[in-house]
């Protein structure tokens, strides 16, 4: 839903419908989570499958509307009929297409504004065929509002739902009838919606400002950091979230509770005053990315000072220098594509090896940036 959300915020009061990705088998094209929402008068944003088959969840959007009952579609491969409607990718999605208004979900403004926000909130919801479909539950991490409909199902649900936004992940969990675990009677999706994830650029040069960008087009929370006044500016740095000027370990250690294993710390500044401190303590945090620029010589002289400073073979595994993937890179737009998509490949475990020279799924890995949903 967050990514139809500002579109759909004014739309509340009148009856929309909102369709959201809440399965994927094999090379689907979206994520669950990924979301279409369709207005009273027939206006569409969003998107459940990149264009496969938004045709038909349009119109069983429409339906939904007026009747104001949900529905579960799933949509599988397509055959040679030129008018089958069906997945060109060979995966298969399923669909949960639900009427929103105030009668039917009554928590949507509490959701939205912890969305906008950055508050932690899940939406858990029955996807199970039958009476209970479209039963909603909102989980806080300071209270719980709505059901499934039975207390033990709720209790079970809000305990996973509490786990869930610990780590960002959206899934379906299925329980028995009253909450039974290792049963599959009832089936709920848990949505769950937290802070974006952080990107730490340090080191106010032009390669920062092509990296500050591209991480925010990617969803990122970006900050950046550097000691010097006159080059950590908002003019230079416009979109990022945050500009701050401060030595770079000081920032980092004052920001630790920031830091987990979504984060992407980058370190641009090359300049081992900086960087030595700096790295001594980012290799000691979670961060699911840390990567420093500089030449071979440059990162050769970068180990060898972190080793006299007491970093360990294992923590120096977790540094990836130089940054980037071998794309040929030359300017700071290209140097910052390179580093994002290491970045990426990173965080889903892919190979960034071209996808003509691989076989099997296309859209695999953990990626876990998009599920904060």
């Amino acid at each position: 839903m967050r990514d139809v959300l500002a579109h759909v915020r004014p739309w509340y009061g009148e009856r929309f419908a909102l369709a959201t990705v809440i399965d994927t088998f094999r090379s689907a094209p979206r994520q669950p989570g990924a979301s279409m929402a369709v207005s009273g008068n027939g206006v569409a944003v969003g998107s459940v499958s990149g264009g496969c088959v938004e045709a038909d969840v349009y119109a069983v959007a429409q339906e939904v509307i007026k009747t104001g009952v949900p529905t579960v579609r799933r949509y599988g491969v397509s055959d040679d009929d030129v008018f089958a409607i069906g997945l060109t990718c060979g995966g298969v999605i399923e669909v949960l297409v639900e009427p929103i208004d105030r009668a039917s979900f009554a928590e949507f403004e509490t959701v939205a504004a912890a969305i906008e926000s950055g508050r932690p909130i899940a939406v858990a919801t029955v996807v199970t065929a039958g009476e209970g479909l479209g039963r909603r539950l909102v989980v806080e991490l300071d209270g719980v509002t709505g059901s499934l409909g039975d207390p033990g199902l709720d209790a079970a649900v809000v305990e996973d739902a509490v786990g869930m936004l610990g780590n960002g992940s959206t899934a379906i969990k299925q329980y028995g009838a009253h909450g039974e675990c290792r049963r599959t009677e009832v089936s709920v999706f848990v949505q769950a919606f937290t802070p974006p994830p952080r990107m730490f650029v340090f080191g106010a040069i032009d390669f920062a400002a092509a990296v500050a960008r591209v991480g925010k087009f990617l969803g990122y929370h970006v900050t950046v950091c550097d000691a010097r006044a006159v080059f950590a500016t908002r003019a230079r740095f416009p979109e990022a979230d945050e500009v701050v000027v401060d030595w770079p370990h000081r920032f980092l250690a004052g920001a630790i509770d920031q830091v987990d294993r979504r984060t992407a710390l980058c370190v641009l500044t090359h300049d081992p005053k900086f960087d030595v401190p700096l790295l001594e303590l980012a290799l000691r945090t979670d961060a699911g990315y840390i990567g420093a620029m500089g030449s071979r010589r440059t990162h050769d002289d970068r180990l060898a000072r972190l080793r006299s400073a007491g970093v360990t073979e294992d923590e120096l595994a977790r540094l990836t220098s130089p940054t980037g993937l071998d794309l040929g890179a030359r300017t700071p737009e290209e140097t910052a594509i390179s580093i994002a998509a290491e970045i990426i490949a990173t965080r889903s475990a892919a190979s960034a090896r071209p996808l003509s020279t691989t076989s099997g799924r296309i859209h695999g890995g953990t990626n876990e940036l998009v599920t904060s949903a």
